[in-house]
C-alpha cells in the first residue's frame, strides 16, 4: 500500500503471523492492477523496523544539535530534545489513532480522511519539498566532506584530497556521480522498506561510532584540562538576543521528523500492535544519540561551535591521533548519510507518485513507473547538489516550514477535525498548544533568519 490512496481501506488488519490458505486455483502471478500481500516475506522484524525508523530520525539534523545548545544553553538545549521528543510520540500517536479508526493504511490516507482530496495533496507536496531538500542536503555534504568545498570563501581540503592530494577523480562532481550511481541508485531500487534493515542498522551504528569518537575526545580534553566550563542558560541582553532563541525550534523539530515512514514501517510489520513500542524504542535511541552529540560536541568545541559542527572536525584537536580520528569522524558521518538517503528517498518516491498517480495502482506493480520516477528523483536530487549555488537560506525556510507542518500541525488538526469522534479533551488541548508552539517558533526564527539574510545583505551603513 501506498501513500498515494486518500481514503484506501483495509478490511481488518491482522497479524501477518496467520498465514492464509492456498487457494490450488489462484494464479501465481498477480493480475494488473491487483495488490500484492506482504505474506510473500512473512513480514518485517520489530528490530528491523526500529533501525528503519530510528535511521529516518537520524540524519543531517543531528550535526546541528551542538550548535542549538550554543543558542540555548546545555540545561534548556536537552530539555528541549527531550520535551520534542515526547511531543513527536504524541502527534504519531494520533496518527495512528484515527489512522485505525478510519481504517487508513498511509498519512496520505489520513489527511484525505480529515480534509478530503485536498489535505492528501497538501502532505505529499509538503514531504516532497521536505524530502528533497534534505537528500539535497545530504549529497552536498557527502561531496563537502569527501571532496572539499570552497562556498564559504575559503578551502576546506576534502578527506580524499587529503589522502591523494588533487586529482580529476577526487573532484566534488566526479565523487558525487559515483556515489549517486554505485550507492544511491541500487539502494533506491529496493521495493520495501524492509529490505533496508540492514543498511539502517549500520547507518545507526555509524551515528554511534560519531558519538563515541567525540565523547572519547571530550573526556580526554578534560581530564588534560584543556576545555573550558560550558554555558548551562542563554545569555539575553536584549529583545533580539530573546527572540534569537527560537532560531533552535525549526532544528529540534526537523531533527524528529519520521511520521511519512511510520504507515510504511507499520504495514510491513509482523504483528501490527507493535508499530507502538517500535516508535517509543526508536523515539528512546535517538534521544540519547541526540543529548549526547549535543552534550560532547559543545563542550568539546564550546562557542567555536558552528551550525554544522561536522566543520569543527578539520583542525588540530590538540590530542594524539588528531587527525586520524577527524577522518574517522566525517568518514563515518558520510557514510551514515549514504545509508540514510534511500529510507528518506523510499518516501518521497512514494509521495510523488501518489500525488501525480492518485487513482493509479500500487507503484510496485508496475516497474515502468516505478524506474522512471526513480530515476527522475534521482537525477533532481543530484543537479541540485550541483548547480545549486547555496540552498542552506533556502531551507530554512522551506525545509523547516514543511517539516513542521508534516511533525505538528497536520496530526494536531486531524485530532481537532475529530471526524470520527475519539479525540479526548487531553488531545484536543495538546494539539493546539502544538499548533501554537510551531506557528509562533517558526514565524520568529523565519523573520530572525530573514532579519539576518537582510542585514547581511543589505547596504553599508553610511560612514561617519
Amino acid at each position: 500500500m501506498t501513500i498515494q490512496s486518500s481514503v484506501t481501506t483495509v478490511k481488518g488488519k491482522r497479524s501477518r503471523k496467520n498465514k492464509q490458505i492456498v487457494d490450488e486455483k489462484s494464479p501465481l502471478l498477480p493480475r494488473k492492477g491487483e495488490d500484492v500481500g506482504f505474506d510473500e516475506f512473512n513480514g518485517a522484524s520489530f528490530t528491523g523496523a526500529v533501525f528503519n525508523l530510528s535511521t529516518t530520525i537520524v540524519g543531517a539534523g543531528i550535526m546541528a544539535l551542538p550548535a542549538t545548545m550554543k543558542v540555548l544553553g546545555l540545561v534548556p538545549g536537552i530539555f528541549m530534545i527531550v520535551v520534542m521528543a515526547i511531543l513527536t510520540e504524541a502527534s504519531i500517536e494520533m496518527l495512528l489513532r484515527f489512522s485505525r479508526a478510519g481504517k487508513t493504511v498511509s498519512y496520505g490516507g489520513v489527511m484525505g480522511d480529515a480534509f478530503g482530496r485536498i489535505g492528501r495533496m497538501l502532505l505529499q507536496m509538503c514531504v516532497i519539498i521536505n524530502n528533497v531538500g534534505v537528500l539535497i542536503v545530504y549529497m552536498i555534504i557527502i561531496g563537502d566532506v569527501l571532496s572539499g568545498t570552497s562556498s564559504s570563501g575559503v578551502h576546506h581540503a576534502g578527506v580524499l584530497e587529503g589522502w591523494f592530494g588533487v586529482h580529476w577523480w577526487n573532484s566534488r562532481f566526479f565523487v558525487v556521480l559515483v556515489t549517486t550511481l554505485a550507492i544511491f541508485a541500487p539502494l533506491a531500487s529496493f521495493k520495501r522498506v524492509d529490505s533496508l534493515r540492514y543498511t539502517s542498522a549500520l547507518s545507526v551504528a555509524l551515528a554511534v561510532v560519531f558519538v563515541v569518537i567525540t565523547a572519547g575526545i571530550t573526556i580526554m580534553k578534560l581530564i588534560n584540562g584543556s576545555i573550558a566550563l560550558p554555558r548551562f542558560f542563554p545569555h539575553t541582553t536584549d529583545i533580539s538576543s530573546v527572540l534569537n532563541l527560537f532560531t533552535a525550534v525549526p532544528v529540534l523539530v526537523t531533527a524528529y521528523i519520521c511520521h511519512y515512514n511510520v504507515h510504511t514501517i507499520d504495514n510491513e510489520l509482523v504483528d501490527s500492535s507493535q508499530i507502538h513500542s517500535i516508535v517509543r524504542a526508536s523515539l528512546g535511541l535517538c534521544s540519547t544519540v541526540y543529548i549526547a552529540t549535543s552534550l560532547f560536541g559543545f563542550l568539546l568545541f564550546g562557542e567555536s561551535t558552528l551550525d554544522d559542527v561536522l566543520a569543527n572536525f578539520d583542525i588540530n584537536l590538540g590530542i594524539p591521533y588528531s587527525s586520524l580520528l577527524n577522518d574517522a569522524v566525517r568518514v563515518s558521518y558520510a557514510v551514515h548519510l549514504m545509508l540514510v538517503f534511500p529510507i528518506i528517498f523510499f518516501a518521497l518516491r512514494l509521495n510523488l507518485d501518489g500525488l501525480l498517480f492518485p487513482s493509479a495502482g500500487p507503484l510496485t506493480l508496475s516497474n515502468r513507473r516505478f524506474a522512471l520516477i526513480s530515476a527522475g528523483l534521482i537525477l533532481i536530487v543530484f543537479l541540485g547538489a550541483n548547480f545549486i549555488p547555496s540552498i542552506w537560506d533556502a531551507f530554512q525556510f522551506t525545509g523547516a516550514t514543511a517539516a513542521v507542518c508534516i511533525g505538528f500541525i497536520f496530526p494536531a488538526s486531524i485530532t481537532l477535525r475529530d471526524t470520527h469522534g475519539i479525540a479526548t479533551k487531553k488531545d484536543k488541548i495538546l494539539s493546539v498548544l502544538m499548533i501554537v508552539l510551531a506557528v509562533f517558533s517558526n514565524v520568529v526564527a523565519v523573520y530572525c533568519d530573514a532579519y539576518k539574510l537582510f542585514k547581511k545583505n543589505g547596504p553599508p551603513a553610511p560612514r561617519a
